[in-house]
């Protein structure tokens, strides 16, 4: 997945420091606008996948009558695209509806709308759609299961190995990941039993999410064609409309006694409990943040003495070339550095570990991220009373009730 596409699966509300400018009244509006112009992006994606057809359709008859005859698939092939995009709308279509319910507490409002006609959206918008849809094959498709392998499998290792239910009762052992996407990371944590949230803030991601979590039942029972909108670097024609099928398990199999949740809202701005959590999960996220260090102050507070921070990703901050908008740009040195000053004790830490992000494995065109994974610990009460340090790490902490708040899984 290119730079600018991972970037722009990250969608703020709207952005924090614009947020004090405003009254609550105008935050509110604000709030609503932002709502339906998501809205309106998810229904307007069959008219944009068209227009990008009927141009490819116009710039291959303007080919000479010689030319075209030696591409005779040429149309066929563009008219089964025009079928996929379709399709995809239909799910989209089922996204949307299940999110008006999913906010209908919400001041969101009713809005009017002609189901004929599709409100025009941006190009930003609809390319953070279409990295949406990718998502599914990152998080719910057989197709994405060497993709998880290689990033959500080392953090659930090592929660494994701190919190080991041989040791300890891990359903009272309450970990957090923020960033959670369309929530797989934290679903497979809460499917071993654990205590375990979600956090996220893109609407695009909370409406699919919710969608595939709440409403899902039968695996593999739905289908997308997430590399429609990919006309370069395919190898073979079929491989712009092959399919996807999701779920690969089915999300309504957690045990009954699982406690899983998804939070809506912005990290810095919903966790602000001190001492709640007995580990942060943040796998693709801190590059995210305006300024890194926010989050690393967030994480430090929520996090209980002796509790854990498991961390996988790059640093490809995505505020870096926004103009107006506030982006510390941090090296993984400096970050390690204010951690250490902060008081984290770096237990793991592999500076190379590569893995892909939303990857088409069938394109000519690939990009690997070599990520930095680690694990450092908020070091317990009793080490600062003299306790060995051996003893201070090997003490799994006691679980607390975290903070709950936003959108149940279960409901």
């Amino acid at each position: 997945m290119d730079e600018t596409a991972r970037k722009e699966t990250q969608d703020g509300h709207y952005f924090k420091k614009e947020r004090t400018k405003y009254s609550p009244e105008e935050e509110a509006k604000l709030e609503r606008q932002h709502f339906w112009r998501i809205i309106d992006a998810f229904r307007f994606y069959r008219v944009h996948i068209q227009e990008q057809v009927k141009r490819a359709e116009r710039q291959f008859r303007s080919l000479s009558q010689s030319h075209q005859n030696l591409l005779p698939g040429v149309l066929d092939k563009l008219a089964r695209i025009s079928q996929c995009a379709e399709h995809n709308q239909e799910v989209l279509q089922a996204i949307i509806h299940n999110s008006l319910h999913m906010f209908e507490n919400v001041e969101y409002g009713e809005r009017p709308v002609d189901p004929r006609k599709a409100r025009p959206s941006s190009t930003f918008d609809m390319d953070k759609l279409k990295s949406t849809i990718k998502q599914f094959v990152r998080d719910w498709s057989e197709v994405g299961q060497s993709e998880r392998d290689s990033c959500y499998k080392p953090i659930v290792q090592e929660i494994q190995r701190l919190f080991p239910s041989d040791q300890c009762d891990v359903s009272k052992v309450s970990v957090l990941v923020p960033g959670a996407g369309l929530g797989r990371l934290a679903w497979e944590i809460a499917q071993l039993g654990y205590m375990c949230q979600g956090n996220e803030w893109s609407f695009f991601m909370l409406f699919s999410s919710n969608y595939v979590l709440n409403r899902c039942e039968k695996v593999n029972a739905l289908t997308l064609y997430p590399w429609i909108h990919h006309f370069s670097n395919n190898k073979k024609s079929f491989d712009q409309t092959r399919p996807i099928r999701f779920p690969d398990v089915n999300p309504q199999s957690l045990p009954l006694n699982s406690d899983f949740s998804m939070v809506a809202g912005d990290f810095v701005e919903v966790y602000s409990d001190s001492d709640s959590w007995d580990c942060v999960a943040t796998c693709f996220f801190i590059d995210t943040a305006h300024n890194v260090l926010e989050y690393v102050d967030t994480i430090w507070k929520i996090l209980k003495p002796g509790g854990v921070w498991i961390n996988l990703g790059p640093l490809l901050y995505h505020f870096e070339n926004m103009a107006n908008e506030l982006s510390i740009e941090l090296s993984y040195e400096e970050i390690r550095t204010a951690m250490v000053k902060l008081g984290f004790l770096f237990e793991v830490e592999k500076e190379s570990m590569q893995t892909t992000y939303t990857e088409n494995d069938r394109s000519m065109l690939r990009y690997i991220y070599d990520c930095v994974f680690f694990v450092a610990r908020k070091p317990a009460e009793l080490y600062f009373n003299g306790q060995d340090e051996d003893q201070q790490l090997n003490s799994p902490p006691a679980a607390k009730s975290p903070r709950r708040e936003g959108i149940d899984r279960f409901t």
